[in-house]
């Protein structure tokens, strides 16, 4: 994977950015995890997809995984989750869309920045505390 912006650019870029390109790695992870580890048909994918994908759950797995961050990954974090988002969806509250946001924001700043390895380790810790 290519640094897509280099770290200076991402940290001039809106944590609401990496959150949006976060929420498409995470969700396309997440689906190719559930197609290689289940024979589940299309409907039922999308069923099981968005008990990974909904804010809560995605601010449930952020609060497990949060001691396992860096201090750098944990300011992206905190930087993410106090942009402010005009946008809340009806089936979460403020904190948990936040956290979500937050979460998001982690994994697209990640993939944005080109690394790889780190990505694939807090994608890996994502899917284990489901």
């Amino acid at each position: 994977m290519e640094q897509i912006k280099n770290e200076m650019e991402l940290n001039t870029t809106s944590p609401l950015v990496w959150a949006y390109v976060g929420d498409a790695v995470y969700e396309l992870y997440v689906r190719k995890h559930l197609v290689k580890n289940t024979k589940l048909n299309p409907h039922k994918l999308h069923i099981e997809t968005i008990k990974y994908v909904k804010a809560g759950a995605q601010a449930n797995i952020l609060e497990k995984i949060k001691p396992e961050l860096t201090e750098d990954e944990l300011e992206i974090v905190r930087r993410a989750r106090n942009t402010e988002n005009h946008h809340l969806p009806k089936s979460a509250d403020v904190m948990e869309y936040r956290l979500a946001t937050a979460l998001e924001g982690l994994i697209g700043y990640l993939y944005l920045n080109g690394q790889e390895q780190r990505l694939k380790d807090i994608l890996k810790m994502c899917i284990e505390e489901i």
